[in-house]
């Protein structure tokens, strides 16, 4: 039975992947912040084959203590400042946590392996948030990275890291350069589920309008529980490498706004829809468009939820949600 370690499995990602691994026959543990972290209760619930660690990224001894105590084969690095808003608003904290935190699980891995990582293989969560200001389209592995966020920032420092250690000390370690993947398990503070929660309510009476930015923002919008395989996939590889992970699609807030309403009966949204300055970002990322003709050739994936069916799994989600009163 092959064991994983996941950090950040409290978040949409961790979750999926935590059900995939399991259903795989995997000994899945997850590293968790916080005796009282208030989704630990959640993952108990969804995930009760899933044994929990106390730990966090910030902190190099609670992840040997974690490395140490699962000893797994496959390490899963989701953990992080997930939210680029708020990283304008803390880069301390976004940095300390989706950069550094990078390099401590790492170090935190050669010490466990004791300078013998063959053993072991690592997966660390990149971002499309490292190409910001792209400076081509679409946008693949050898692309130049721009970030536009110190979010996007932070995973490009952890991008390069895990490229480093794999070239310095042997580690099986890869980076899935993920592009934007949503759920029905995704925060309500990102702008897709702020969405599907915002129009099962105005459909059932519970709210009146819905507060957005910039609604010509576009980006390449996949599921998340499509993408965990894909993470999965880079681990069974003989030889570690980056993939980018995305539908080569993009769609624009304005069309995620159209198939949420339109999936509720309302045709014409402008009257829910209110645009505020304080939702902009200080830096925009306009387009982002993924090419994962890689991920397609040598990983054998390819997106099984289309962005239509993406949107309607979401406000069916949130519709459920909102009539039992959650």
């Amino acid at each position: 039975m092959p064991t994983a370690l996941i950090t950040g499995i409290t978040g949409q990602d961790g979750l999926y992947l935590a059900e995939l691994l399991l259903s795989k026959g995997y000994d899945v543990h997850g590293l968790i912040r916080g005796q009282n972290n208030p989704k630990r209760e959640l993952v108990e619930q969804l995930l009760p084959g899933v044994r929990l660690h106390n730990g966090d990224l910030t902190d190099m001894s609670s992840l040997i203590r974690a490395l140490r105590d699962s000893d797994p084969d496959e390490v899963y690095n989701l953990g992080a400042v997930s939210f680029v808003a708020y990283s304008w608003e803390n880069a301390r904290l976004t940095t300390d946590v989706t950069a550094t935190g990078v390099l401590n699980m790492l170090e935190a891995l050669r010490l466990h392996t004791c300078d013998r990582p063959e053993h072991l293989r690592f997966y660390q969560a990149s971002s499309s948030e490292m190409f910001g200001k792209v400076q081509e389209t679409p946008q693949h592995e050898r692309t130049l990275l721009w970030p536009r966020s110190p979010y996007g920032v932070s995973k490009v420092f952890g991008h390069h890291m895990t490229i480093n250690y794999r070239e310095s000390y042997g580690l099986h370690a890869s980076s899935g350069i993920l592009f934007n993947h949503e759920s029905p398990r995704r925060g309500p503070e990102f702008v897709t589920r702020k969405i599907s929660e915002a129009v099962a309510r105005i459909k059932l009476g519970r709210q009146d309008e819905l507060v957005l930015g910039n609604l010509d923002a576009e980006r390449d919008w996949g599921f998340a529980g499509d993408y965990v395989e894909a993470m999965w996939l880079m681990l069974q590889q003989p030889v570690a490498d980056d993939y980018v992970i995305a539908t080569g699609e993009t769609h624009s807030i304005r069309d995620f706004l159209d198939l949420a309403f339109a999936h509720v009966g309302i045709a014409d949204w402008t009257p829910y829809v209110r645009q505020d300055p304080a939702f902009m970002r200080p830096a925009e990322v306009d387009t982002l468009i993924g090419d994962a003709s890689k991920a397609r050739e040598v990983l054998g994936w390819k997106p099984k939820v289309s962005f239509p069916e993406l949107v309607a799994m979401m406000v069916e989600a949130d519709l459920e949600a909102t009539q039992q009163g959650w």
